[in-house]
């Protein structure tokens, strides 16, 4: 260590040196009476000592809760988000999916999930400045095959989806090469997966997004009614490797959940089910519940739109573009709300004017939900 890079004294700097103290790590674990024993230097010429190390070896500054509140955090990975390409949909989720963390999408079948996960792989491609991360995404299907077609129908309208990226920095990335597909059946070739695959391509840099649809499909085919016991070390084991793995590279973890019928008022009231009234739960149960960051869950409703529409106008119509809801169930850093969304050849768009949160749920009728 060459203390001369610090503003000491030389006298402080002859005594260190003649203590045998070769690092500040070794300063900053002495007290205070042990440095001054060490060093025979005074009580004042050690504090400056601790001081002047202690500030030399801080990374980040101090964060008060009135920052982060305001948005004004320096950590740039916590304020990091990735958008959901979208700009409806990442107001509604504070910016987009936190880089750490689990996140789950749950919902029934032709709710949009598979739509939505497509989506996030292209947003991830993005440069950091549009909601990306310069990166590709890995997708691990445990149920049907890849839809491919779809994919390459969404990369050909991503200029026109994403309206905010200049034309040349779009047509620059090479939105197929960088999406890597993984078919896995069963329990032992998705442990296998998580342990050895997709941590070469996490640090090689080659993918920043991890993407499972779906997580019921392995563990309901694994696991029988008697066996809720082995089925809950196994949901704690992935949920534990996933974490490890989206720490460790920052990178988002998004998992499908399918979801199940309330068997009764008392299963519904024992579950945390957001804003709106339903009869179908997220599968899986408590002990993958608290593996999770956030839970959004997706439906389907009955209301269809006819036409290209003004914005902020939706009129009611048997016939046309279905519109789905996407709901925060919870999430530590945002409001129980929700927004409606549709899914066309561009990909998944909010609507605006159609998010609500919980204090704004004691005046609005069912009508008002739909529509």
């Amino acid at each position: 260590m060459d203390w001369w890079q610090l503003d000491l004294n030389p006298k402080v700097v002859a005594a260190v040196r003649k203590a045998n103290i070769q690092s500040m790590k070794e300063i900053l674990s002495l007290s205070g009476p042990d440095l001054q024993r060490l060093t025979k230097l005074s009580n004042r010429d050690v504090q400056y000592l601790h001081k002047t190390v202690a500030v030399a070896t801080k990374s980040d500054p101090v964060v008060t809760a009135l920052q982060m509140y305001n948005g004004q955090c320096p950590f740039p990975i916590q304020n990091q988000r990735l958008s959901m390409g979208c700009p409806i949909l990442d107001v509604l989720l504070g910016g987009g999916i936190p880089l750490m963390g689990i996140t789950e999408i749950a919902g029934e079948s032709s709710a949009g999930k598979t739509q939505i996960c497509m989506q996030l792989c292209l947003s991830i491609q993005f440069p950091s400045s549009y909601g990306g991360q310069e990166s590709g995404a890995v997708y691990i299907c445990t149920e049907d095959a890849f839809p491919n077609k779809r994919l390459q129908q969404l990369i050909a309208f991503q200029p026109m989806l994403r309206a905010d990226v200049p034309a040349d920095v779009v047509n620059n990335i090479k939105f197929g090469n960088n999406i890597f597909i993984e078919h896995v059946a069963d329990v032992e070739s998705f442990n296998h997966c998580l342990s050895k695959r997709i941590p070469i391509l996490l640090s090689r840099g080659l993918i920043r997004l991890v993407v499972i649809d779906s997580i019921a499909a392995l563990v309901r085919c694994e696991f029988g009614a008697a066996d809720s016991i082995v089925k809950a070390k196994c949901l704690q084991k992935f949920g534990t490797m996933l974490h490890h793995l989206s720490h460790r590279f920052c990178s988002p973890i998004i998992c499908v959940n399918q979801v199940t019928g309330a068997v009764s008022d008392s299963h519904l009231a024992h579950n945390e089910l957001g804003l709106l009234d339903r009869r179908v739960l997220p599968a899986l149960g408590l002990t993958w519940s608290n593996q999770l960051l956030m839970r959004l869950m997706v439906c389907r409703t009955h209301i269809c739109i006819e036409g290209k529409l003004p914005e902020g106008e939706v009129c009611a119509s048997t016939t046309g573009t279905v519109i789905r809801r996407m709901e925060i169930i919870f999430a530590p850093h945002l409001p129980q709300s929700f927004c409606n969304y549709i899914i066309n050849k561009q990909g998944v768009r909010g609507m605006k004017g159609t998010g609500i949160n919980r204090a704004e749920t004691t005046n609005f009728s069912p009508c008002d939900i739909l529509l």
